[in-house]
């Protein structure tokens, strides 16, 4: 909640100071390209994110003291998630501060896109069609994978791409001399791109569960099987989007036969849950795999893999034995860590404030004794 609706002030104020004062205009008449301009930036927001991330970081690092367990692929992709996260929201604030007159201005415009996007995503959650794809354009679905320990090549291609697509807006709008004619014309050129990019990251579904308690994933023995299906497999669903069952089925079953099968297709029915009167068959389930159909209820995978292996005429695997994630309980007192967090960190914030705002060293008169101005 922080970096969606602080941070974008962060990145304002790198840019809307200067563009507010003049310094804008003196700043892209030195011997730098804007995007070189527009890097150094990026660079400071970076710097700034790490500065924000400071307590959710010791945060880490004393749990890790205590005795806590931190398992490191998980932990770092959450963390990836994150500064690619941050470094969205930082471009966001970026490209507002350019094509705003002000800051202010540029202000609303940030919020307008970052609280828009929970808009969408709290009034089209559960929905499907075009509701699903607009959905996806909220700034909170890009960090749930990361948060549930899913490393996707197409979200990461994805949001990489409308960073760069944001970057390359902001060099586009950043030279005051450039006419309004020609921004926009490149600025759709840098839509377009984007717009293929996401395109192709779209249709990327290879990732990677890092989750420790692969909560994301069957065991190792029926992903080995599942794999081995060649057929194509179609589940129809009678469910509407916003049912639990659905939700509970997409959890369980359906995202993980999609990661591990290699053509699997999932219709979902129109239908909406308040509707009264609906048929009988709403709730089936029904799976075709090959020329073998079969149908079910249930939304848990120790009754649909079994069925999934009849119709392929696979003999299941054996139980896995060792497999179940034991967990890492700790029950420890961190009562003496409230001194970091309301005292150690308080005190490093008022100390950077009183050494950004300390007046610049004295370097003596211009003018040298002897030389004549």
């Amino acid at each position: 909640m922080a970096v969606t609706l602080l941070f974008p002030f962060v990145a304002i104020r790198v840019l809307g100071q200067e563009k507010e004062s003049g310094a804008l205009r003196l700043l892209v008449q030195l011997p730098y390209r804007p995007s070189t301009l527009i890097a150094a930036k990026f660079c400071a927001v970076l710097a700034a994110w790490f500065m924000v991330s400071i307590p959710a970081l010791s945060a880490l690092a004393v749990w890790a003291v205590l005795g806590g367990h931190l398992a490191a692929p998980e932990t770092l992709n959450l963390i990836l998630g994150h500064l690619l996260y941050g470094l969205l929201a930082g471009a966001i604030g970026l490209l507002a501060a350019v094509i705003a007159d002000n800051s202010a201005t540029a202000a609303i415009i940030a919020l307008a896109v970052t609280i828009g996007s929970w808009v969408l995503d709290f009034t089209l959650a559960g929905r499907s069609g075009l509701s699903a794809w607009l959905v996806q354009l909220s700034l909170t679905q890009t960090l749930r994978p990361f948060e549930q320990g899913l490393l996707s090549a197409g979200l990461v291609l994805g949001i990489a791409a409308v960073i760069g697509g944001l970057a390359a807006l902001t060099v586009v709008w950043l030279p005051p001399g450039t006419p309004v004619r020609t921004k926009v014309i490149r600025s759709v050129s840098c839509v377009l791109v984007v717009a293929v990019a996401l395109t192709v990251a779209a249709q990327i579904r290879a990732s990677v569960d890092r989750s420790e308690d692969r909560r994301n994933s069957f065991t190792s023995a029926d992903e080995s099987l599942l794999a081995s299906l060649r057929r194509p497999l179609l589940i129809k669903v009678n469910l509407a989007a916003e049912d639990p069952r659905y939700v509970d089925l997409r959890r369980n079953v359906l995202a993980k036969l999609e990661r591990v099968l290699p053509d699997v297709t999932v219709v979902l029915a129109s239908e909406r849950s308040n509707v009264p009167n609906r048929s009988d068959a709403y709730g089936q389930i029904e799976y075709v795999y090959g020329d073998r159909t079969d149908v079910s209820r249930s939304t848990s995978p120790r009754e649909i893999l079994p069925l999934l292996y009849a119709l392929a005429g696979a003999q299941p695997p054996a139980p896995s034995v060792g497999e179940e994630y034991p967990g890492y309980p700790l029950v420890v007192s961190a009562d003496a860590v409230l001194l970091w967090f309301f005292g150690g960190l308080p005190l490093l914030i008022v100390l950077a404030w009183r050494w950004i705002r300390r007046p610049p060293p004295d370097k003596g008169p211009l003018v040298h004794p002897g030389v004549k101005p």
